[in-house]
């Protein structure tokens, strides 16, 4: 049997990686999510809004009262500005098992969100789709809708933390926690985008679909490409 014969045979007889079969359901369950949100947001008749985004934005503006706002507007505030960039350069620096590896993960993690970031603007720049009515918002808000910029951000930081925290602190207790509780905090940034009146609730699940494209093509690339990544 020839060297090329024997290493196609041990490709084929080696099991797919669970962590690479599990991305890639990610970036499916995304790709296609989002575009079938998109078709059916693009396709509305007129450019009305959709039913559930219409009883979503009214069942927030009548269930908002003013502390809840002001607890919103502080959680929604941690899905922008700096703060998501930091993040993402802490989820290199806790991966990382020595200065040089850190040094590389934070710079690719940085990259990685930057890069999201700048096709998701894309995106939301090719949509083009409004936002609720101003008379609504209980907080400043700017741009185009759809994808959620807040939601989409705070989704692919709480990804790149919780992986840098299994990459870790792999089946401990204490990494299982933090894990949840990254995975809450994005979800509730999301959510406060809705509350506060500046998106539809369609919006913050563009958003979150693009973050499971775009965390499981990453993650599927980088167990592909970095052995020294996996376990």
């Amino acid at each position: 049997m020839t060297k090329d014969a024997e290493a196609g045979r041990r490709a084929v007889a080696e099991p797919i990686d669970p962590c690479i079969r599990t991305a890639l359901g990610a970036v499916l369950i995304g790709f296609v999510g989002l575009l079938g949100l998109t078709v059916v947001v693009l396709t509305a008749r007129h450019g009305a809004v959709l039913p559930v985004d219409r009883a979503a934005h009214a069942w927030s503006l009548h269930h908002r009262p003013s502390a809840l706002v002001t607890v919103a507007r502080a959680v929604t505030a941690t899905g922008t500005g700096v703060f998501p960039y930091a993040a993402a350069v802490a989820a290199g620096l806790i991966a990382g098992r020595n200065l040089r590896r850190r040094l590389g993960y934070a710079t690719g993690a940085l990259a990685f969100l930057l890069l999201g970031q700048a096709l998701r603007y894309g995106l939301m720049e090719a949509i083009n789709r409004s936002r609720p009515p101003v008379g609504d918002w209980a907080t400043h808000a700017s741009g185009f809708a759809f994808p959620s910029g807040h939601a989409t951000t705070s989704a692919l930081m709480a990804g790149l933390l919780v992986a840098a925290i299994g990459h870790r602190a792999y089946g401990s207790r204490a990494g299982r926690v933090a894990a949840v509780l990254v995975g809450c905090w994005a979800a509730a940034v999301g959510l406060s985008r809705v509350l506060l009146g500046v998106h539809w609730v369609t919006d913050v699940v563009a958003g979150w679909l693009f973050a499971a494209f775009w965390l499981g093509l990453g993650a599927a690339l980088i167990r592909t490409a970095l052995p020294a990544y996996r376990r």
